[in-house]
């Protein structure tokens, strides 16, 4: 680039005639940019015949280039090379799209809790509109007084007041989904519902329940109904709450397995009844390995079920959500082999009682007939086992209270029975006729809750439970 410099410099001196004495000078004009002045001496005018002319313009439009050149090597503004700005520009364009991905991802966080409060709001709003739509309970008029009961302890309500009978008939609302039919009582004055809780811990009359809640099954109450199913999905399957639930669910939580379907692995939890009853399931969970039949139960924090085309048992731990057990029933019949009489693969039933957890099956060794184990809850061992002689494609279904097993005639007649009593602590079986009803005539599951005292069951799309009574132990 010097070189270029001085080649021009050259250029400009030796266009004069006078080259060899021209003089050449930098000095800062008045505005302080740098000017060159050039002097060559005329051999032969005296005085300039004109103060501009071509040669003059020409000689300033070549120092201009001399500035631009001198100013580069002087150091003026560097040259980015094509490559660095690319390389720039790229960078920047990364960044951008950077900040575009993270305010994407956050519009679309925003959107979805937008749709879960608009959800919110809308549950809110049909609640509100079906309490207004509500009609107020009617007041009745104040009742004679009444002689005061044994108990000392028992209040009676203040306002207005009904037979003792009457609330002893009540729901209770604890666990029990029959208040969500009478909303009457479930929104009544607290001194109600304190009476209805202290009532039932009185003794019925006669006696005939003994101190451990135990005895004989005496009657099946008419079924109350929770819920129907809302597609085909639903026609059968089991529906349970843990007797003795642990952290992180509560005792009113309610769980519930549609069975229809070649893959069945999916758990639906409710917070309590009325979630049921409403169909928002605040908890789903998905099995590890499929559901065969409606024989599930729960118990202790954990789902027990059979795996599907199998005799193997898995007890599925509800808060690691994960398998905590898993075993064979030895010998059991599956898959067809052994089922109750309406069918659905219900070869292997469990069920719970206030002894713990049991398995009602059948074996070849035993020709089809009820085999009964008691199960250890924490590995599934097999503890003893009980052989009836009641064949198991005969009866509908079968639970077990307080160590005795019940069949029910049939699943589909309207009026049926509890037909047979099997009692483990004596190992002997007699026939019994409870009356039982089976209202939307196809009830394919049927299991006892020791703590709510009630049968519940899965009749024909609907889910239904039975108050139960249970009297002291006849002697045989």
């Amino acid at each position: 680039m010097l070189f270029l410099v001085v080649f021009c410099v050259c250029g400009l001196l030796m266009q004069g005639e006078a080259q060899d004495r021209a003089a050449m000078w930098r000095n800062n004009d008045q505005s302080g940019r740098c000017q060159y002045t050039f002097t060559v001496p005329s051999p032969s005018e005296t005085t300039c015949p004109q103060t501009t002319g071509p040669e003059v313009e020409g000689l300033k439009a070549r120092l201009s280039l001399l500035e631009v050149l001198v100013a580069r090597l002087s150091g003026g503004t560097p040259q980015v090379s094509p490559s660095k700005a690319q390389n720039d520009l790229q960078d920047s364009l990364n960044r951008a799209m950077g900040e575009r991905n993270l305010l994407r991802a956050e519009k679309e966080r925003l959107e979805r809790e937008l749709e879960g409060l608009q959800r919110r709001v809308e549950e809110m709003r049909r609640e509100t509109e079906r309490l207004r739509n509500k009609p107020c309970p009617a007041q009745t008029p104040a009742a004679p007084p009444r002689p005061p009961l044994q108990d000392s302890s028992l209040r009676r309500p203040t306002g207005g007041s009904s037979s003792l009978s009457h609330l002893m008939a009540r729901p209770n609302r604890q666990g029990d989904s029959s208040s969500l039919r009478d909303s009457a009582w479930q929104y009544g004055a607290s001194d109600f519902q304190e009476l209805k809780a202290e009532v039932t811990e009185v003794p019925a009359p006669g006696g005939t329940e003994d101190a451990a809640g135990c005895g004989d099954l005496v009657s099946v109450a008419d079924p109350v109904t929770h819920r129907k199913a809302d597609n085909i999905a639903g026609k059968y399957g089991v529906w349970m709450q843990d007797p003795e639930a642990v952290s992180p669910y509560g005792p009113n939580m309610v769980w519930r397995i549609d069975t229809v379907g070649s893959e069945v692995r999916q758990l639906f939890g409710y917070e309590d009844m009325e979630q049921l009853s409403r169909g928002f399931p605040s908890k789903v969970l998905l099995l590890p390995d499929s559901v065969e039949g409606t024989g599930a139960t729960m118990f202790r924090g954990s789902l027990y079920y059979q795996r599907r085309r199998s005799r193997t048992l898995i007890r599925y731990d509800l808060s690691s959500e994960s398998i905590a057990a898993r075993r064979e029933l030895p010998h059991a019949g599956y898959h067809g082999q052994y089922p109750y009489s309406w069918g659905g693969y219900t070869d292997v039933d469990l069920a719970v009682d206030e002894s713990g957890l049991w398995a009602i099956y059948s074996t070849s060794k035993a020709r089809g007939a009820i085999v009964i184990a008691q199960l250890d809850p924490h590995n599934l061992e097999v503890r003893k086992t009980w052989e009836t002689n009641i064949r198991k494609n005969s009866v509908a279904n079968a639970f077990i209270i307080c160590g005795k097993l019940y069949t029910v005639a049939s699943y589909s007649s309207p009026d049926t029975t509890v037909n047979y009593m099997y009692d483990t602590a004596t190992s002997q079986g007699r026939a019994v006729a409870i009356p039982f009803k089976n209202k939307y005539r196809y009830n394919s599951m049927i299991d006892y809750n020791p703590v709510q005292k009630k049968l519940m069951a899965w009749d024909n799309f609907h889910i239904v439970s039975y108050n139960v009574r249970l009297g002291r132990t006849q002697a045989k």
